[in-house]
Order: C-alpha cells, then structure tokens, then sequence
C-alpha cells in the first residue's frame, strides 16, 4: 500500500483490473463528463470532478458486479463526487443542495438514454448513405475540415458542397426522427 493509499485511508485498487472494467471506464467517459457537466456547469469543474470519479471508480472496481450497469453504477458514484465537490465549494457564491443536484442527476440520465438512442439511430442512418455522401459527412467533420477546403478538393464551388451536406444532413434528421418514432410505438 503507497503512503498515498495510507493517509487516505483507501483500499488500494485490485492489481490487475479486467479488461472489461477497464474498457467499460474508457466507453464512459464521454457520457460521464457529460452527466457531471450538466451538474456543475463549468468545463474545468467537470473535468476535476470527472478525474475523482475514476479514481473512485477505480479504487472500488472490485465491488463492481460483472454484468451489471457499468454506466448507472458509474453515474451514482460521479453524482457522490459532484456533491463532495459542492462541499468543498461551498464557499463560492454559486451552488447547489443536495436534492437539487439529485433532481438534476434523474435530469441527466433521463437525457444520456434520449443521447444514446438518438446516436444510435444516428449510426444506423449514416450507415444508409452513399458512399460518397458518408465521405463528404467524415471530411466536413474531421478535425480541420472545412467546406472550402474540401470544395477546393471536389473541383467545386463551396456554395455546392454546402448545399450537398445541406441534403445529407436533412435526409439524417428525417431518418433519425422515423427510427425514434418507431422505437417509441414499440
């Protein structure tokens, strides 16, 4: 046990984590920042709040049930670090009570399921376009990308390749809203 481990009085973390947790830590953390963003609303809290929750996460990996929420187990326990958190920020002139930041965690989670629907149904849909339109989609949104440069590319003018990704988007909104819609009918 480090001496870290000793003045803070917390287990030391399994030797060997599975590769499951591991990779289930990893999958999360864009829906946990998400979570503990909408909870204290400013980017560098989050990220703070985001490093403890892991370094919990990790602590009590054992505890951890093996075919259980990952993501609901991971989300009680970035909520307990946003109130610890709030604690020891009391003395700024903005924060929450607890229920609040309960009531606003139900909130989240209820948005992160609306989330992963709407990504997935969004995966389903770019899966349905062109080639050449899943292409155009990928270069307008990887880093950099920008409709000049890829018109300079195309050999065509920005206003066409706007209006060519003006399609594509339209034809993603509509597929993304009938798939959700049918979801709800079932």
């Amino acid at each position: 046990m480090s001496e870290t481990e000793r003045a803070s009085g917390a287990a030391p973390p399994r030797q060997e984590a599975s590769a499951e947790f591991v990779g289930q830590v990893t999958r999360s953390q864009r829906r946990l920042y998400a979570f503990i963003y909408s909870l204290v609303r400013q980017p560098a809290d989050a990220e703070d709040v985001l490093q403890e929750t892991n370094l919990v996460l990790w602590r009590k990996s054992a505890e951890f049930q093996p075919g259980s929420d990952f993501l609901a187990w991971a989300m009680r326990t970035a909520q307990f670090q946003v109130m610890a958190f709030r604690k020891r920020q009391q003395r700024s002139r903005e924060f929450f009570d607890d229920e609040l930041i309960a009531q606003l965690a139900d909130e989240a989670s209820a948005r992160l399921e609306h989330f992963d629907a709407r990504q997935a149904a969004l995966l389903e849909c770019l899966q349905r376009l062109t080639p050449e339109q899943r292409s155009l989609v990928a270069q307008r949104y990887e880093p950099g990308g920008s409709v000049e440069a890829m018109a300079r590319q195309a050999q065509r003018s920005p206003k066409a390749v706007s209006e060519a990704l003006r399609r594509i988007r339209l034809a993603l909104m509509i597929c993304i809203e009938r798939r959700l819609a049918r979801e709800e009918m079932v």
